[in-house]
């Protein structure tokens, strides 16, 4: 077979750089309200800038955002079991700021990433099953999916129809880069250079990379857990010479319920909170939660008001005794902060307007999965699927 073609000729169209169109080239929002048009680059930044722990790199963004008028932002998952909140509230939490700010957000429903990473036992019919309770849920608990800003795509129909663009990018990625540095990524996927990896899991890190340019995404709006697969597409643009790269976003990671757990994890329904778990569950569940008096540093429960019940609710209201403090509205997460490391406020407080909070955020989706007929049936048969690593 004959390579020197390939060799030679990089894919044409996705290889050309990110657009930032010129002010007469400007895509425009298809319905933009006056907040957004009227809002200055500083103010879209400052909003967008808040959905990431980490943004790779502040100056490009902030020319984005001064430049295009909807910029494409890519964030996805890998259908893989039942969603915590993690997934959920913090997702709508990032997604619609990103929204307010003009930005367009596709969601991309990895479920061939989930085949090749073997979950659901490789069953595809099983990932997309719960791919679609996914969707459910994100609806139920306020996704604006208003003014077609937020796109589903699912990786397996996008890739299939337009498999003449998607491949050779992946196959020049693969080319361009050794084995050892595609190695590295595979913490993407959950996994460790040490595991005993298939040769499909060593696929998988090229493909994600080009889903970037595929995408034609501005931003990557990925977990703190996908940001070496994101600098491996910025790096590829330096091979190619290409001038404007993707823009890592990567938000924050909450950590489990028990001690020493730095992500939540869907293989231990005890040490995460579900989306559609029972008001008793999640009261049960915060209740053994780990929360030391007077230790911030490493307390989930702190992790969770701050980057869930703060953004949702702008406050968090405890309700105590009028000899244990009474009832008090925290208006930010350092006054909180500065209560509970001096004791005023106790673990048991803290936990029971934790639950309360949670539960509230909640319980539209568990309205939803009681009363929808098609969302019961994909909880009922997503409960029963064994998740596999």
């Amino acid at each position: 077979m004959e390579h020197d073609a390939a060799d030679q000729t990089p894919p044409s169209e996705e290889m050309e750089a990110l657009s930032v169109p010129s002010s007469e080239h400007q895509a425009s929002p298809s319905t933009s309200s006056n907040s957004i048009t009227q809002m200055s680059a500083e103010e879209k930044f400052k909003i967008v800038r808040s959905v990431g722990e980490e943004c790779i790199q502040e100056d490009e963004l902030f020319n984005l955002l001064s430049k295009k008028s909807q910029p494409i932002c890519y964030d996805g998952f890998e259908p893989s079991g039942r969603m915590h909140i993690a997934q959920g509230v913090m997702k709508i939490i990032n997604v619609n700021k990103l929204i307010s700010a003009g930005c367009k957000v596709k969601i991309w429903i990895a479920d061939w990433f989930a085949q090749l990473n073997n979950k659901m036992g490789g069953d595809l019919k099983k990932i997309q099953t719960i791919g679609r309770y996914m969707i459910e849920i994100w609806k139920a608990v306020g996704l604006n999916l208003e003014n077609g800003q937020v796109e589903f795509l699912w990786s397996s129909e996008e890739i299939n129809s337009r498999a003449h663009e998607y491949w050779p990018i992946v196959m020049d990625i693969a080319r361009r880069n050794k084995l050892p540095r595609i190695l590295r990524c595979v913490q993407i996927m959950g996994r460790n250079e040490q595991d005993e990896l298939t040769a499909a899991q060593i696929l998988y890190p090229c493909m994600q990379c080009a889903d970037i340019f595929f995408l034609k995404a501005d931003i990557c709006q990925l977990g703190m857990d996908q940001r070496k697969v994101n600098v491996l597409a910025r790096e590829y643009c330096d091979d190619i010479k290409r001038k404007n790269k993707p823009i890592i976003l990567s938000h924050h990671m909450l950590p489990g319920l028990h001690e020493g757990q730095e992500k939540m994890s869907k293989s231990d329904p005890s040490s995460s909170i579900f989306m559609e778990d029972e008001e008793a569950e999640v009261n049960l569940k915060i209740k053994k939660a780990y929360c030391p008096p007077n230790v911030v540093v490493g307390n989930p429960c702190l992790e969770y008001i701050k980057y869930i019940i703060f953004p949702w609710f702008n406050e968090f209201k405890v309700e105590r005794s009028a000899e244990n403090g009474g009832q008090k509205t925290f208006s930010n997460f350092e006054e909180l902060v500065a209560d509970y490391e001096n004791g005023k406020l106790h673990p048991l407080d803290l936990k029971n307007a934790l639950s309360k909070a949670l539960n509230k955020i909640l319980q539209p989706v568990r309205d939803h999965f009681n009363t929808d007929a098609n969302a019961k049936d994909l909880l009922k048969r997503v409960k029963n699927y064994k998740v596999t690593r």
